[in-house]
């Protein structure tokens, strides 16, 4: 009877345990992806412009109002310095690949160069002026109201309400201060040139939309609202009104800039995405207007 030697059949035992073909078969991968993803070698040379020293200076200073000491200064450039090594060191490993946050951070930085390429002078009067026609809702003032109210709680009965507008209603007519009608609430009796939509927040949008509507300057109601009821004199209107380019110029050119700003990365987006071939592999729909 022939016997077979111990060692050999340790060795072919050993040959199949799991663990030595999971071992085997990372090694396999791993030396797959070095060779289909080498490692980048980072660029050795770190220059540190007179710039970069002014910006870090600059930034200490807004920081903690004050300019650097020459020792703190070194440790911002050497932090600076720091910062740079370990970021090429980090991009040689492809760490900055698939990583949302880095992505989100350069196309930050790239849409404001985009922005910067195709900023114009300041813009002309002309320009703000056709700005401002072309977003009138936007810069339209509202109409100003300026009236009196008598208030009466809206939780009482029907009937008892009724009977307390048309009593009011007889005192007014016979010369009562309007001051000692009604009933006590925290809402202003008499309002002064007050704008439109901030009646519509203090009264409510009920009453702010019947008081334009309202015979000028005699009692009228009672017109509703969330709160109760009211009488209401309106004492003077001002129309909405579209204000003189001076008086809002600051707004009008924040937005405008705003604006402008807009459509510089949009065109510029529209630009780089007509030199992509874009595939979605699932069965999506593709979006045909580009989109920042």
């Amino acid at each position: 009877m022939r016997m077979s030697a111990p060692g050999r059949t340790g060795f072919q035992r050993w040959l199949r345990e799991p663990m030595l073909h999971f071992v085997l078969i990372g090694a396999l991968l791993f030396f797959v992806y070095g060779r289909l993803n080498p490692a980048r070698a980072p660029e050795r040379r770190i220059v540190v412009t007179q710039a970069i020293v002014d910006d870090l200076a600059r930034r200490h200073q807004a920081r903690w109002m004050r300019a650097p000491s020459e020792q703190e200064l070194a440790h911002l450039v050497e932090a600076h310095v720091r910062d740079e090594i370990l970021f090429r060191e980090g991009v040689a490993l492809g760490l900055d690949q698939d990583d949302p946050v880095i992505k989100r951070r350069v196309r930050q930085k790239f849409e404001v160069m985009s922005e910067e390429q195709t900023a114009g002078g300041a813009p002309t009067d002309a320009e703000l002026a056709a700005y401002m026609q072309q977003n009138a809702a936007r810069f339209t003032q509202p109409a100003k109201l300026s009236f009196e109210q008598i208030y009466f709680d809206g939780s009482a009965p029907v009937k008892e309400l009724s009977r307390r507008v048309a009593a009011a209603r007889v005192a007014l007519a016979k010369g009562a201060d309007p001051a000692r009608l009604g009933q006590p609430t925290m809402l202003p009796r008499v309002a002064e040139a007050m704008p439109l939509d901030l009646v519509a927040r203090e009264f409510g949008t009920a009453l702010s939309e019947q008081l334009p509507k309202l015979p000028m300057g005699t009692w009228a109601g009672p017109v509703a609202s969330a709160l109760g009821a009211h009488l209401v004199r309106v004492t003077a209107l001002q129309p909405a009104m579209m204000p003189p380019l001076d008086d809002v110029r600051q707004q009008v050119a924040r937005d405008w800039e705003n604006a402008r700003r807009d459509r510089s990365r949009s065109e510029s987006y529209r630009k780089l995405r007509e030199g992509y071939d874009v595939v979605i592999e699932p069965d999506l729909p593709l979006a045909g207007a580009p989109r920042p």
